[in-house]
């Protein structure tokens, strides 16, 4: 062969091999992207009037079921009968976006298999069952109510948890949506107009949205006191009317700009029972970056937590951060500054301190069931970490009661149930507010923890605080659980 030839001959190969990578690329790594992808018609017709399973709230309440058409019996039309109540944790499944939240996560359990497809055909021959599965929720349908009813109109987000098992218990999110919109006719011009809405009611506040936690971190910053020996309820504190930062002129006053106690001396349970600024910004100057930083952390700061759903991660700055910004110390010690939490991961540091110092993992799927009733997957509860010690968790909740019996809690009170939390004010800089309230109850043997967030001090405004407008949205959803489960 001549070199002319050779060269063609391996031109020729090359353009062959470089085909044949094409193809494979596009059939073996891309292909299941192209195929699943919600542009693709053969998605949309795919779905078309397929049936998919129930979701069932834990006392069976139908949150999303498939009928029938009337018109045509072998296609189905998805519902959502409680509409706006679930639409950030059931999502939708919509032939134009696709599905979202747990409709997204569990497609594959709640779609039916007689798609035709080379692996339903297998099954079907091997003698698989081709109906689709349903799943149960963790979910109290009536505690779920309660929370909304009591969040009212104000943006915000309520977060229970069962402390022992990590069971959500009720997740809302206002405002909110109906998922039903997104399956009629003018699918696209209501999904386009929730996207510009400036109350981003698609937002799920719970877990996506994180907030200066303000006093509501006074929790982790005593939990690191106690555990690091630096301090006690009965520890003494200076009590100055305020605070003056290092290297600096800035200073930092309690919420009533007053001494905490009698301005000279002031103890830690009265500073914890009356939020005083000027002490945890103090125990955190010094307790140190380091102490602070990796207390956070042991309550889920700094890390992803496993959820069905996607979660922000909570943050707490690195050490390096205040290397040199010792002011930034002080205020991050009152839950100030850069400190960002999820409503589900402040709801995780009130279940910590309920379950001796456990966090368990936070779950909202309890099983799934096939059509004809059968578990084929039960979720157990599963230990995430543990925050503090047993001793320590006891101190915090003897101090978290004292803010509800006399501190600023008071209107989380529940008549002849002993209830723990911690109300937070958290400063924006550019307007009202985030108020915040986290608790749980009865302290004796806890069944609910729980966190409150009302965004930018909700109907209140610029007069908002945790103790004002956050606690009672507690005691409301407290008072309903304790009566219910007594």
């Amino acid at each position: 062969m001549n070199q002319p030839l050779r060269r063609l001959a391996a031109a020729l190969f090359v353009a062959f091999a470089l085909l044949i990578l094409d193809v494979t690329y596009l059939q073996v790594i891309a292909g299941p992207r192209y195929r699943d992808d919600d542009r693709n018609p053969r998605v949309v017709a795919s779905r078309t009037g397929k049936e998919r399973g129930l979701i069932l709230s834990s006392d069976e309440q139908v949150l999303a079921q498939s009928t029938a058409d009337p018109d045509n019996p072998q296609r189905f039309n998805r519902s959502y009968p409680e509409g706006e109540l679930y639409a950030h944790l059931v999502g939708f499944s919509s032939l134009n976006f696709g599905d979202e939240a747990l409709e997204l996560v569990y497609a594959d359990d709640l779609r039916s298999k007689r798609d035709l497809t080379v692996s339903d055909l297998l099954s079907a021959l091997l003698g698989g069952d081709l109906r689709p599965k349903s799943i149960q929720l963790t979910i109290d349908h009536a505690l779920q109510q309660v929370a909304f009813t009591a969040l009212g109109d104000q943006p915000g987000s309520v977060v229970a948890i069962r402390p022992h098992t990590g069971e959500v218990l009720a997740m809302v999110s206002r405002p909110s949506y109906d998922p039903n919109l997104f399956l009629g006719s003018e699918a696209i011009e209501v999904r386009q107009d929730l996207l510009v809405d400036p109350a981003e009611p698609l937002a799920n506040r719970s877990t996506n949205r994180t907030y200066p936690p303000g006093s509501t971190f006074k929790v982790v910053v005593t939990a690191a006191a106690i555990e690091s020996g630096a301090a006690g309820p009965d520890t003494l504190f200076p009590d100055p009317l305020e605070l003056e930062l290092p290297g600096t002129t800035e200073v930092i006053r309690n919420f009533d700009e007053q001494v905490c106690g009698n301005g000279s001396e002031v103890t830690l349970q009265t500073a914890f029972r009356r939020s005083c600024n000027t002490v945890f910004a103090s125990l955190g100057l010094e307790l140190g970056a380091d102490v602070l930083s990796l207390q956070a952390e042991a309550f889920g700061f700094n890390q992803e937590i496993p959820f069905e759903i996607p979660v922000l991660t909570s943050v707490f700055p690195p050490p390096s951060a205040f290397a040199n910004d010792l002011p930034a110390l002080a205020q991050s010690a009152i839950g100030q500054r850069d400190v960002r939490a999820t409503p589900l991961e402040m709801a995780l540091v009130a279940s910590a301190i309920a379950n001796d110092g456990i966090i368990m993992e936070p779950t909202l799927v309890s099983r799934i069931f096939d059509p004809d009733g059968r578990v084929v997957s039960l979720n157990e509860p599963e230990l995430l970490q543990r925050a503090v010690s047993p001793s320590t968790a006891a101190v915090i909740s003897d101090l978290m009661e004292r803010v509800v019996a006399s501190g600023t809690g008071t209107r989380a009170t529940v008549p002849n149930v002993r209830v723990a939390g911690k109300t937070g004010t958290a400063e924006t800089g550019v307007g009202p507010p985030h108020v915040w309230f986290i608790g749980f109850a009865p302290v004796e043997q806890p069944t609910i923890a729980l966190a409150v967030l009302v965004e930018s001090g909700g109907e209140a405004g610029e007069n908002a605080t945790g103790g004002s407008v956050a606690a009672p949205i507690a005691q409301e959803i407290l008072a309903y659980w304790v009566q219910s489960n007594g």
